[in-house]
């Protein structure tokens, strides 16, 4: 008993330094990710229509779901006709398309911010597609084969598992949970994959077109690193979703997405091979823009609070499998009466003897 009601006491300690603000552990809220701003417009009407309803019947939401699938496949497709470093960074018109799309329909505000960065990523936007090398070769079976035992690409995806081995090693075994390093994870995967995208992607289309490559081993090779590159990407992505908000999340990842897209397109495709210097310094300019504008359409976005972790735990309730965790509402007239209740058991001098 005396355990229980010492306990009882550490729980009002905590219920009553919560009601005075002092409580440091209080969770920070998170933002709404708008990765899919008519698939969000769809729960939103269907939570406004108190529909019993599960959100997958919605008409609306399927069409984001379609929307988002001809996107991705779109994106898929624009590997196989233009270079990998003009394609990755032109992913910032998806985040203007995104921050539109969420202020007409999702009626939320539109900041100066926005109004800056959407400017500046357009002129990255502009700087990108005039400067970036616009010739791009045929994709072929032997030219794949031949870029992946070059010298300069061997060496660099021998540097890149070393650098991916550390940062594993620091984030699972070290248990060092920096978003730096899990940003960096994901953008080690990203550079095979654009690379086995573009490879995929530009071998179809020379099937397409009548000289078949999908005969080499090589194509199934890609198609291996591709998907299995593209799992742990996504794995590691959403325990970054789960680990910090989305407003550094979101453009970090663009961010490292887009320098590891342009270094491999860059390395193993030869894309800046005989691009002159003004060129290159100008497209490096533009992605800066890009980036800037990002950073400021993804910060501050508004957010949601979420559940107060302070609880009284009530124990095992019979009959259920899991332990609720109680806590009155501040504002309201119960707050502190079950705090109350346990103060009158309190033990006295008199308990003591």
């Amino acid at each position: 008993m005396i355990e229980e009601k010492m306990a009882n006491n550490s729980t009002l300690e905590n219920v009553f330094s919560h009601r005075t603000g002092h409580n440091s552990s209080q969770p920070s809220p998170f933002t709404v990710i708008r990765e899919n701003p008519l698939k969000k417009y769809a729960h939103m009407r269907q939570s406004q229509l108190c529909s019993s309803k599960p959100y997958y019947t919605s008409v609306l939401w399927w069409s984001g779901v379609v929307l988002m699938g001809v996107g991705e496949l779109g994106n898929f497709a624009a590997y196989g006709f233009a270079p990998a470093t003009l394609i990755a960074p032109l992913g910032c018109v998806s985040v203007i398309a995104s921050a539109v799309i969420s202020v007409v329909f999702l009626k939320e505000t539109l900041r100066a911010s926005d109004i800056v960065g959407g400017a500046l990523a357009v002129m990255g936007t502009y700087l990108l597609v005039t400067f970036a090398p616009h010739t791009s070769t045929h994709i072929t079976a032997h030219l794949v084969q031949r870029y992946a035992v070059s010298w300069n690409f061997l060496i660099y995806l021998f540097l890149e598992v070393i650098m991916f081995s550390i940062l594993l090693y620091l984030y699972k075994r070290r248990n060092i949970k920096h978003i730096t390093i899990v940003m960096l994870l994901v953008a080690l995967l990203a550079s095979l994959t654009v690379i086995s995208v573009k490879a995929v992607s530009g071998m179809i289309t020379e099937s397409i077109k009548g000289h078949l490559q999908l005969t080499y081993p090589i194509f199934y090779v890609m198609v291996v690193v591709m998907v299995a590159s593209c799992a742990f990407q996504i794995k590691f992505l959403n325990q970054a979703m789960k680990m910090f908000d989305a407003t550094e999340v979101v453009p970090i990842n663009f961010v490292f997405f887009t320098a590891s897209a342009i270094t491999a397109g860059i390395v193993f495709y030869q894309e800046f091979h005989g691009l002159a210097l003004l060129n290159i310094l100008m497209f490096l300019f533009g992605c800066l823009l890009s980036f800037i504008g990002v950073f400021l359409i993804a910060r501050d976005r508004p957010k949601i609070k979420t559940q107060d972790k302070t609880f009284i735990a009530m124990g095992k309730i019979p009959g259920r499998k899991s332990k609720d965790k109680v806590q009155p509402e501040a504002n309201s007239n119960t707050y502190g009466s079950l705090a109350a209740k346990l103060m009158c058991n309190k033990p006295g001098p008199q308990d003591d003897s």
